[in-house]
């Protein structure tokens, strides 16, 4: 992958980067793993957290799911220091993969009272001591327990949407938990963007929502174009991104330019905050 000349001075510090939109099948999935790898080949060190218990993620970078290995459960409700994460086949990728326990983890996190149920995955990131440069969230198709952890520990969150109309149904709810989270709970967090995934051009729905998507959310919306193609829904049932599977087709050379594009908005938040001051 060529190499975007960002330097690592004019990114965030340790971007935490929730990867979410409460309706399945958009596309999620697929942009955190591959996101991730796009990360990884820019020399960036990622730590993975796969906190949907369907554990796609998991199996996405090669990963066994119902490995002995600490799974992100276990971090989620460590009680003393989190466990080490697991490394993957790719380097400068280390995961914490998800398995059928996480279905239990909403009713254990609601044992923990109504302050700490919400922050019990941003405690234990602050006792972990970790050398990555990103973190990345895979997050639950809903808004429970789970994916409020998963915003209160995030500095920044990107939003998976499908060309179709009845994935922008929800996106405005997403959008209104956002802002009441950084008035509650974390007022740091950031919309890094909405990317539009599953993207048929010749079809005029695509078109239609593509327009619809700039003109009421403007530069909230990514340019980058994610494109509906086999290989990308082929490769993680051979536990491969789309960057190991078809390296040179259009869902890689996709994925590239977002990892292109999210690094220059982060740059371009450092630039701003800077001038600010």
């Amino acid at each position: 992958m060529r190499s975007l000349n960002v330097s690592r001075e004019t990114i965030p510090h340790q971007p935490r980067i929730a990867i979410i939109n409460q309706k399945g099948g958009v596309g999620k999935t697929t942009t955190a793993v591959n996101f991730a790898h796009g990360l990884a080949l820019q020399g960036r060190k990622v730590l993975l957290f796969d906190l949907d218990p369907q554990g796609n993620a998991t199996s996405s970078v090669g990963v066994e799911k119902y490995t002995t290995n600490p799974s992100s459960h276990e971090f989620l409700l460590a009680k003393d220091d989190p466990p080490p994460p697991t490394p993957t086949a790719y380097e400068n990728i280390d995961i914490y993969p998800a398995n059928i326990s996480l279905i239990g983890a909403e009713l254990e996190l609601s044992r923990l009272g109504e302050e700490q149920m919400t922050s019990a995955l941003r405690k234990n990131l602050k006792k972990f001591n970790h050398t990555h440069e990103f973190i990345l969230f895979d997050a639950p198709p809903s808004l429970g327990l789970l994916t409020l952890n998963i915003l209160v520990a995030s500095s920044h969150v990107l939003v998976p949407v499908q060309c179709e109309y009845l994935a922008l149904e929800g996106l405005s709810m997403l959008l209104e938990t956002l802002d009441q989270l950084r008035d509650g709970h974390n007022q740091e967090l950031k919309l890094l963007g909405c990317v539009l995934t599953m993207a048929d051009l010749r079809t005029n729905l695509t078109q239609e929502v593509i327009r619809d998507m700039r003109q009421n959310l403007g530069p909230s919306v990514l340019e980058t174009l994610i494109p509906r193609t086999i290989r990308l829904s082929e490769s993680p049932s051979h536990g491969k991104t789309i960057f190991d599977y078809e390296r040179w087709g259009v869902g890689a050379r996709a994925y590239e330019a977002l990892t292109r594009e999210v690094l220059r908005r982060l740059a371009d938040e450092v630039v701003k905050g800077n001038t600010r001051r």
